[in-house]
């Protein structure tokens, strides 16, 4: 996941969002899953306490995204803070179509925040995203370690 190299390149506070019915580890099984969860709409249940965003301007919000949409586990998520007043910039993992709608899904289930520029690798090209990483850490202007 990008967020691992972002992490450590910069100085951050991490919250891993989780299901309360953890997905598969397996990859096919857990896109399967989250089609069906878009389908209905679902919003699964999240583990552990939701964290405070008060004091943070900046979040970057990092998952993968199936089905040309934001995971659902995310989306629940961000449906369950307050973003208003906060930047959000969508780092991303795909397989096939980029960004695909990270974007605008962000911006109906973040109200009030500000959706930046985000970083979207391939899945299997983000072992060698390194010079990619740094690049987009300079363009939104965090500093580095």
């Amino acid at each position: 996941m990008p967020a691992n190299k972002i992490g450590s390149r910069i100085t951050c506070d991490t919250c891993r969002i989780q299901a309360a019915d953890p997905y598969s580890c397996d990859y096919d099984a857990t896109v399967q899953r989250n089609v069906r969860e878009q389908d209905a709409n679902a919003r699964p249940a999240l583990e552990g306490r939701l964290p405070s965003l008060n004091g943070y301007d900046t979040i970057l919000l990092a998952s993968p995204f199936w089905n040309v949409r934001a995971a659902v586990i995310t989306t629940a998520f961000t449906e369950a803070l307050d973003f208003r007043g906060k930047t959000v910039h969508p780092v991303t993992t795909y397989a096939m179509s980029s960004r695909g709608t990270v974007e605008r899904d962000y911006d109906a289930s973040c109200p009030g925040a500000t959706i930046a520029e985000g970083l979207a690798v391939r899945g299997e090209e983000v072992k060698d995203a390194d010079t990619e990483v740094e690049a987009w850490l300079r363009r939104i202007e965090l500093p580095t370690r």
